[in-house]
């Protein structure tokens, strides 16, 4: 186990490299060079929300909820910039808004279930569901993403791992699926640059 000033260390520096990496991701956004799938980024946005503001609600320290907020904080700046301008507009199709369903009806499980370790299955299965559009748009098309963003937010989890006090479903459940989510995201970007070819037909 880690000393706490080294877990509070990483803590800041996997915040640190969130907020830094989707700054990229905003700016790109915004011109219209990446089209966030908007399905992906309002549920990856929605969860962290509704756990922060449960964990607040029950008197949790803010300091140890930091890394949440922002955590949703910053998929919800690029949802709504996603509005801004119309080239940044990408088509969603009905498999895109069927994962976008059962991701929120996993986090409505998640806010009924009496279990914790349940409770953070359903949260963290929501959140994989979330991921699926953008994992599908990112291998099909890479070049409507950010490819740093990706980085960053695998290397922000994975900074963040030797904080977990004890390897079991409520601890490591939920950054262990997050992981998982972001290295497959951060391989589907990158797929062209590793030679790795995908023939497709759909929308680009």
């Amino acid at each position: 186990m880690l000393d706490p000033e080294v877990n509070q260390a990483l803590v800041i520096i996997s915040t640190v490299m969130m907020l830094v990496g989707a700054y990229p991701y905003l700016i790109d956004t915004l011109s219209g060079h990446t089209k966030p799938n908007r399905v992906s980024w309002f549920m990856w946005a929605l969860a962290p929300s509704i756990s922060a503001g449960a964990a607040i609600s029950v008197g949790a320290d803010f300091d140890s909820l930091i890394r949440v907020i922002i955590g949703g904080f910053v998929p919800m700046v690029i949802f709504v910039a996603s509005f801004v301008n119309r080239q940044s507009y990408w088509r969603l199709t009905r498999f895109d808004l069927g994962c976008g369903l059962l991701s929120f009806l996993a986090l409505i499980f998640w806010g009924l279930v009496d279990s914790p370790s349940v409770a953070i299955l359903f949260a963290a299965t929501g959140n994989t569901l979330a991921s699926v559009p953008t994992f599908l748009k990112a291998w099909r098309y890479p070049e409507t993403e950010t490819r740093i963003t990706y980085v960053t937010s695998f290397l922000s989890v994975a900074i963040i791992l030797p904080v977990i006090p004890d390897w079991n479903i409520e601890n490591a459940a939920f950054q262990t699926m997050l992981l998982l989510s972001t290295g497959l995201l951060l391989f589907a970007v990158f797929r062209k640059q590793i030679g790795i070819g995908v023939t497709v037909q759909g929308q680009k």
